[in-house]
């Protein structure tokens, strides 16, 4: 079993039109037990950028209070909130400064631009982002969301069909999954 998947998890994130939504299933496992049902993997950086962390808890933990301190420090300095694109590339940097001795972690980074335009993209443990202008998916369930977000994402979805979409396709894929579940929490912005 890969460290990635120790823990369990479920992420994706998906546009609409003018607006994204990002959604995690809710469970910490260790394995196949099961260690809580209230896991949350989904943090709002400010109110239109969300940041989600797939793969081993602790390190999304560490991970997250690191670009919490470095957007902070981005605030002071700039008088601004960070852009999605922005901060993409600060995550990217940071994964990448540690390759050697990596964060065990998928991030999936979700926000609206300039002009509300929505932007996603997701990382691999070393910073590679891959951009799309659809979806992204990552963790354990991330071969099942992929088959559901297929067949059910359409382009330009408004904010309520887009909230059904997001959340049909993370619960049918959690049930293929026996490291995610209990339910998710979505993000609608």
């Amino acid at each position: 079993m890969s460290i990635f998947e120790y823990n369990g998890s479920a992420l994706v994130a998906m546009v609409g039109k003018n607006c994204f939504a990002i959604a995690s299933d809710r469970r910490l496992g260790v394995q196949l037990q099961t260690i809580a049902t209230d896991f949350q993997r989904i943090s709002k950086i400010h109110d239109k950028l969300f940041i989600g962390l797939s793969g081993l808890a602790t390190d999304a933990q560490t991970l997250y209070q690191r670009l919490v301190f470095r957007h902070k420090l981005y605030q002071l300095r700039e008088e601004r909130d960070m852009k999605p694109e922005t901060f993409a590339s600060l995550v990217s940097a940071l994964l990448y400064e540690k390759r050697f001795g990596p964060y065990f972690c998928q991030p999936v980074i979700a926000g609206l631009g300039d002009e509300d335009k929505p932007f996603i993209c997701t990382m691999d443990a070393i910073g590679a982002k891959e951009l799309a202008k659809d979806f992204v998916v990552a963790g354990t369930a991330s071969e099942s969301l992929y088959g559901a977000c297929e067949s059910m994402f359409k382009l330009d979805m408004e904010p309520e069909e887009l909230f059904e979409t997001i959340s049909q396709a993370l619960l049918s894929s959690v049930d293929r999954d026996c490291l995610s579940g209990w339910g998710g929490h979505v993000y609608l912005v």
